[in-house]
This record gives C-alpha cells, sequence and structure tokens, in this order.
C-alpha cells in the first residue's frame, strides 16, 4: 500500500471513497463533516438518511464505519466514521484506531482501491494532533486490507508536519 500526505482540501480529492469524520448520530456537523456533507449534495444526503433509518441507534457507533454514495464528489463512496473525543485514556486510542481499520474493511467491502482520510478526531473532538497521527499511520499500515493508495489530506502545516514525523518514525 502506497500512503501519500498532502495539505489540502479533502472534497476535492479523486479517489474511491473519501473519509467523512462523522459524529455517531450520523447527523451533519461541523468542520470536515460540514464541508463533505456540503461538496456531495443532495443525492448524498439523501442516502445518509437513509442509512440513519436503517441502522437504530446509535447510526454509527465510535469506532465503526459505514458506506454512502459520494452524490456530487469525485468519488463513489463516502465512507463515514465516528472518531473518538479526545481523553487520556487507552481507550480512545483504541477507538481511533479501531477508526482507520474499520474505514478500511468497508473500502474492501465495497471494492475501493483509493481512500482519503482527514485527520479524525484532531478538530472538534479535541484528539492532539501529535497523538492522532502515530495512530493513524500504525493503525493504516498495519491493516490487511485490498486498498492500494491511502491519501491522508491535512488541513494545516502543523498537521502535515505530524503525520510526516509519525510516517518517518514508522510509527
Amino acid at each position: 500500500m502506497r500512503i501519500q500526505l498532502i495539505l489540502g482540501d479533502i472534497t476535492q480529492e479523486s479517489v474511491d471513497a473519501i473519509v467523512n469524520a462523522a459524529n455517531s448520530a450520523l447527523l451533519p456537523g461541523g468542520g470536515v463533516d460540514d464541508a463533505i456533507t456540503r461538496a456531495a449534495g443532495r443525492d448524498a444526503f439523501a442516502d445518509r438518511e437513509r442509512v440513519i433509518a436503517e441502522r437504530g441507534e446509535p447510526p454509527l457507533p465510535t469506532g465503526d464505519a459505514v458506506a454512502t454514495i459520494a452524490g456530487d464528489l469525485d468519488a463513489r463512496w463516502i465512507i463515514h466514521t465516528a472518531g473518538p473525543v479526545y481523553s487520556a485514556h487507552e481507550r480512545a486510542s483504541d477507538l481511533l484506531a479501531s477508526c482507520h481499520r474499520s474505514v478500511l474493511r468497508v473500502a474492501d467491502e465495497l471494492g475501493a482501491r483509493s481512500v482519503a482520510f482527514p485527520a479524525i478526531s484532531t478538530g472538534s473532538y479535541g484528539y492532539p494532533i501529535a497523538l492522532a497521527a502515530p495512530i493513524a499511520i500504525t493503525s493504516v499500515m498495519r491493516a490487511e486490507t485490498d486498498v492500494e493508495q491511502v491519501r491522508f489530506v491535512l488541513f494545516g502545516e502543523d498537521a502535515l508536519a505530524a503525520f510526516r514525523a509519525a510516517v518517518d518514525a514508522g510509527a
């Protein structure tokens, strides 16, 4: 698997699947979720509502992932994952790792070969980027998957530097 780190806007990526940092209710939120929801458009939102209606409460448990159509994005699917709110407990790191593994499992089920990830849980969920980056990189590198290309599309030089350090360290 090839891992790329880029500074950019995840909604502009041309990949099989774009990962959305969602909440467990799978309802539109802020940050990356808001940008993806707006860019994906009405059809993707309707598919998201279908998933909410089908899955029960909560429709997206923390650490899990589910796919919807990508609508107007240059992708086939959006894979939504609910990251943990940061705490110093080991459970938060386990859940963050689970997000990445779950996304790749869903990508495999869909036949996706290229996936674009944001820095899950590092926005309003407060996960420090320096702690989240090694978890993300290690989880992806150790995953048994048919995904050929993983792109981490990062917002800001600090995030890019943290992910570069994690890759360089072999996370």
